[in-house]
């Protein structure tokens, strides 16, 4: 009995042995070797900043699909789209790298609050009601719902404003997934102007509500000679590529324009002509005062040595000098030389 019993068990295990055999040839779907090569590359974040659910994701669609850019890996940067670049024989992508950028500026504009909100510390929950506290219902709502969904540690709360580590963020979206008002998004690192402020109302509801906001007054558009601005569904956007190809030959005729200082200059690159020739002016300036204040330093001034010869020092050093011609030394430090 007992035999039978481990014959068949035996005969049952070898039957499933030779059907799982027989599955694993039939349904092989060859994998390759590239992909885990690229898997290897990335650096694991599974931030889903490339757009796919995770490193894994890409990697298999970087290798299978002609279309998908070896350049999406905004976590691993230059050197990971390089390395992507080469297991998949496709190019590096854009070499411009981005960084979240937050559009607002309340704590210079002294946004009025419409009521005190005690509801739950998150943006999403404090926007279902009103649109927010703040009477501007574009503003940065200040309670971190980006903070916490930043995967990298690049974002924290000042003042109820969120401030972005450029040294950390690697533009992986996370945040602007999560902002309610829309305040943040990406513009390339080397933005020479932008504008601070996302509001669409008009002049009059922005300036009851904000002594900073952007008051749609088209300045900028009128004063660029690029032509890169323009005004987009009640905003005031900048086309940063055209700017960036364009140069600062412009001479940032946007900034000088805007009546609220809320068009800025981002990049040293994009300094004004005028704002160059101070620079220089000024720098010219202090080296001349650092030249004549080290002349003055080597430059001994005599009227302040003493005249140890003299009727009017202090009798102790005239003692010295008298000391010093008796016994016929010299001390430098006291008395001049006797002769």
């Amino acid at each position: 009995m007992v035999l039978t019993s481990v014959l068949s068990l035996l005969a049952l295990g070898f039957f499933c042995a030779v059907v799982l055999s027989a599955a694993s040839r039939v349904f092989y779907v060859e994998e390759d070797p590239r992909v885990e090569a690229v898997c290897e590359a990335l650096p694991g974040a599974n931030c889903g900043g490339c757009g796919y659910a995770g490193c894994e994701a890409y990697a298999i669609a970087v290798i299978t699909d002609p279309d998908v850019s070896a350049g999406l890996c905004c976590a691993g940067g230059a050197d990971v789209a390089i390395a992507v670049a080469e297991l998949s024989g496709k190019s590096a992508g854009s070499d411009d790298p981005e960084i979240s950028f937050r559009r607002c500026v309340k704590d210079e504009g002294k946004v009025q609050k419409k009521f005190e909100y005690q509801g739950v510390q998150s943006c999403t929950a404090a926007g279902l009601l009103q649109d927010g506290s703040d009477a501007c219902k574009y503003s940065c709502l200040g309670y971190g719902d980006c903070v916490k969904a930043c995967p990298f540690d690049a974002m924290y709360l000042e003042n109820d404003l969120v401030v972005i580590d450029p040294d950390k963020c690697v533009a992986c979206g996370a945040c602007i997934n999560v902002c309610p008002n829309k305040v943040l998004e990406m513009i390339p690192r080397r933005a020479r102007v932008q504008v601070f402020c996302s509001t669409q109302d008009k002049m009059k509801a922005v300036m009851d509500v904000c002594e900073a906001g952007c008051i749609n007054c088209m300045k900028c558009v009128k004063k660029c000679p690029a032509n890169v601005i323009s005004h987009v569904n009640g905003q005031i956007r900048i086309d940063q590529a055209a700017c960036l190809a364009y140069g600062p030959d412009c001479e940032e005729a946007c900034v000088d324009a805007c009546p609220r200082d809320i068009l800025r200059l981002m990049c040293p690159v994009g300094i004004t002509a005028k704002a160059q020739e101070t620079a220089a002016a000024k720098q010219a300036a202090e080296a001349a005062k650092a030249a004549e204040a080290e002349n003055h330093r080597q430059t001994p001034n005599r009227s302040e040595d003493y005249d140890y010869f003299s009727s009017t020092v202090p009798a102790g050093l005239r003692c010295a000098r008298s000391w010093c011609r008796c016994n016929r030394r010299a001390s430098s430090s006291l008395c001049r030389p006797c002769g």
